[in-house]
């Protein structure tokens, strides 16, 4: 009866109307935990934008940028293991804090670096909270939003993502247009501290799910004190491995392209930072309708269902995307479809996770799965950094791209479906 409601409510208000149909504890977590991955992204993506400023300022190499963008996905996995390991220990929203804080403070510091090692460890440093920060939201968030809406609440913490990014975007273009080169990437690096500001909202009036409550009090009578190593035993072990060959796989494509699109643009494309923006946008609008488009299917059409239609999109339109000659005309259409299907892999991801570990394990399950996957795709922007000094910057995105694409599908097709599970305190 109430899934007739709601979907009558949708009907006559639009596809967003279900928020409309959430209470004010559900609302003001998705208002947390959407912010927070907004800023979040607006932090990390800042660095794809300053790739060409390095490159030009301090002469560094390939390499030497796909390794800064590798040291934090790398550490972000370590940091996303830890939140986890802490949502579960001393709750979700205290962990999403300290997530919030460290990736701004370490965003801050970027802009400070006076050399290439002192950039390479406040950027891996940074990986700590920007890894932190989905593993407490998303098992905040999915916890907190009952069944029928989770994926689309999770699908628009996603969009979040497509929002930061075009933040980013926008202060880069405002950045380099006022200020000379070697100071507009630092300039951008200092505004990454405001997001330390969401952190008194998240205090003050977000709460911890009462599923994760209900878990605590259990476990406290029991006695009982859950392990890291019980997500590799029994019935999670395949969902742990398989879950995070999925991750791996997500992460390593959206890495591989996100991290050198701005530099493909103008050294393949011949386009200036401020020239490539109507590019970018184009792209960020897609990744925008993407991550939305799979949080709503999700719903209808089951978790699975929407990774493999992703997973398979994403794959073949950066392959053409990267390594066939178009017109500039041509380009800016295709940014649609690259950013759209990109980012709509990642949709499912939050509530797949959610729905598969059982409370007592569910922060440290989720961190873990996802955040191998980053830790394992962190070394795709690396390698396409190297190939690049050999091949068209091109050809190295999609050859890279195309194999973690594929990667996704195949674990997705051997996962099972979660669409519409209760959560129990169990």
């Amino acid at each position: 009866m109430k899934a007739d409601a709601t979907n009558s409510v949708a009907g006559k208000g639009g596809p967003f109307a279900w928020i409309s149909d959430l209470g004010t504890r559900e609302k003001r977590t998705f208002g947390a935990c959407v912010g927070g991955w907004a800023l979040d992204a607006m932090d990390v993506q800042m660095y794809s934008l300053v790739v060409p400023a390095l490159v030009a300022t301090w002469g560094l190499t390939g390499g030497q940028t796909g390794d800064l963008q590798t040291a934090a996905l790398l550490v972000s996995a370590i940091g996303g293991w830890l939140a986890g390991f802490l949502a579960d220990r001393i709750g979700r929203v205290r962990t999403l804090q300290l997530a919030i804080l460290w990736f701004a403070v370490f965003t801050f510091l970027s802009g400070l670096a006076q050399n290439y090692t002192q950039l390479l460890a406040a950027r891996a440093l940074l990986g700590l909270g920007f890894g932190g920060e989905w593993a407490a939201g998303a098992v905040l968030l999915g916890e907190s939003i009952r069944a029928e809406h989770r994926g689309k609440a999770l699908g628009m913490m996603q969009a979040g993502w497509a929002v930061g990014w075009g933040a980013a975007v926008l202060l880069a273009a405002l950045s380099f247009s006022l200020l000379p080169e070697e100071q507009a990437w630092r300039a951008l690096f200092l505004v990454g501290i405001a997001p330390a500001l969401l952190v008194f909202f998240v205090r003050r009036y977000v709460e911890e799910p009462p599923v994760y409550i209900e878990t605590r009090r259990k476990l406290a009578e029991q006695g009982d004190k859950p392990s890291f190593f019980e997500i590799f035993k029994g019935r999670l072990l395949p969902i742990t491995l398989l879950g995070a060959l999925m991750g791996t796989g997500a992460q390593g494509g959206y890495s591989a392209v996100t991290t050198f699109l701005p530099r493909f643009l103008r050294d393949q494309r011949g386009l200036s930072v401020i020239g490539s923006s109507g590019y970018l946008a184009v792209v960020i609008l897609g990744s925008l309708c993407g991550y939305l488009t799979g949080g709503f299917l999700s719903d209808r059409i089951g978790r699975r269902l929407q990774f493999l239609v992703f997973a398979i999109g994403a794959g073949v339109v950066v392959v053409t995307y990267t390594s066939f000659s178009f017109g500039n005309n041509m380009m800016l259409v295709l940014g649609f479809p690259l950013g759209f299907f990109a980012s709509g892999v990642f949709s499912a991801m939050g509530a797949f996770y959610t729905e598969s570990f059982p409370t007592r394990v569910r922060g440290v399950g989720q961190g873990f799965t996802y955040n191998v996957g980053r830790a394992l795709g962190a070394f795709f922007p690396a390698l396409v950094g190297r190939l690049s000094e050999t091949v068209p910057l091109g050809q190295a995105i999609g050859l890279f791209a195309g194999i973690a694409y594929l990667t996704m599908a195949i674990a997705a097709f051997l996962l099972p479906e979660t669409k519409g599970k209760v959560l129990a305190a169990e």
